[in-house]
């Protein structure tokens, strides 16, 4: 039963990974401050946590290759500024 979750999450994860942010909203608007606290923020703190897991599974590769602090970059710190820096109803971040 936990490897149909595991597989789930990380088929959840790729698939996340190809999405391109689209701005449908205006920034700063209220319906975009309404969908990023409700959609936006949470998701990305799910992507946060998944690229923490595979930044700690990247690792020993990472270090080896003496690549580590991109990596970090890439799966840690960029989705975590996304989530807990940057101004509500603010997409334009997103697509860097």
């Amino acid at each position: 039963m936990k490897s149909k979750w595991i597989t789930a999450l990380c088929i959840l994860a790729l698939g996340w990974c190809s999405v391109r942010p689209c701005q449908a909203l205006d920034n700063g608007t209220p319906e975009a401050v309404i969908v990023d606290t409700v959609v936006v923020r949470p998701a990305c703190f799910a992507v946060t946590v998944v690229g923490t897991a595979f930044f700690v599974v990247a690792l020993p590769f990472a270090a080896i290759s003496k690549s580590t602090k991109s990596t970090a970059q890439a799966l840690v710190v960029k989705p975590a500024k996304a989530t807990f820096t940057r101004p509500l109803g603010q997409f334009d971040e997103l697509s860097d």
